[in-house]
């Protein structure tokens, strides 16, 4: 979208702070599972920078658990804090899914600026992160520019705490800014809107299981 391509808002960061990147995320994973699937796989110690974003499926669950969430949360902070000189934790966007999780984006955002701030790790506030040029219209997923605008903010708080970012996300991005590229995303984000409605339409009739 806008001339930039899809890649994780990590991977943006680790090229802002040229070191190489380790990714360990997958697709509808909850806290839970980064604990048991991802964590064990991390190499030993030695990392710069760990990136923890993670709570989304959880928020959009329908078997929301906050105390779980916050433990298991706290096991992977400490574990990414052991291998790593550096912990970023992101928030949620609240204004999450549709229909809306409110208000469990907000309580698993307590969590993680309690854990956070235990811990030490550089907190991105994420809580206000929405609209069409940055989230999709399930307003789960970030768009391209999206992850890119996670990057910038994470590159932001990485610096405020100390910590040398060399190059800034956005920049490297370099998305187009022409009325024309604007008009173009417009048009598709109208089709994308269309389909998620359709989606949210059956979903009504037949929620899912």
């Amino acid at each position: 979208m806008l001339g930039v391509h899809m890649q994780s808002w990590a991977q943006w960061l680790a090229q802002a702070l040229d070191v190489p990147f380790h990714g360990l995320a997958s697709d509808g994973a909850r806290v839970r599972d980064v604990l048991r699937e991802q964590v064990p796989r991390l190499r030993g110690g030695g990392y710069g920078v760990a990136c923890v974003f993670a709570g989304v499926n959880d928020a959009r669950s329908v078997d929301w658990d906050a105390a779980a969430f916050a433990r298991d949360l706290a096991a992977v902070l400490a574990a990414a804090g052991a291998a790593a000189d550096v912990v970023v934790a992101c928030t949620l966007p609240e204004d999450l899914g549709r229909p809306a999780s409110a208000p469990k984006p907000a309580q698993a955002n307590a969590a993680v600026r309690s854990l956070a701030g235990e811990r030490g790790a550089v907190l991105v506030e994420l809580r206000d992160l929405g609209g069409p040029r940055v989230m999709l219209p399930d307003a789960v997923h970030p768009t391209a520019l999206g992850q890119v605008v996670i990057a910038e903010r994470a590159a932001a708080a990485l610096r405020a705490a100390g910590v040398a970012v060399p190059r800034s996300p956005l920049a490297a991005a370099d998305p187009y800014r022409s009325a024309r590229a604007r008009a173009r995303w417009r048009v598709r984000y109208g089709q994308l809107l269309a389909r998620d409605l359709r989606r949210r339409a059956v979903e009504r009739v037949r929620p899912p299981g």
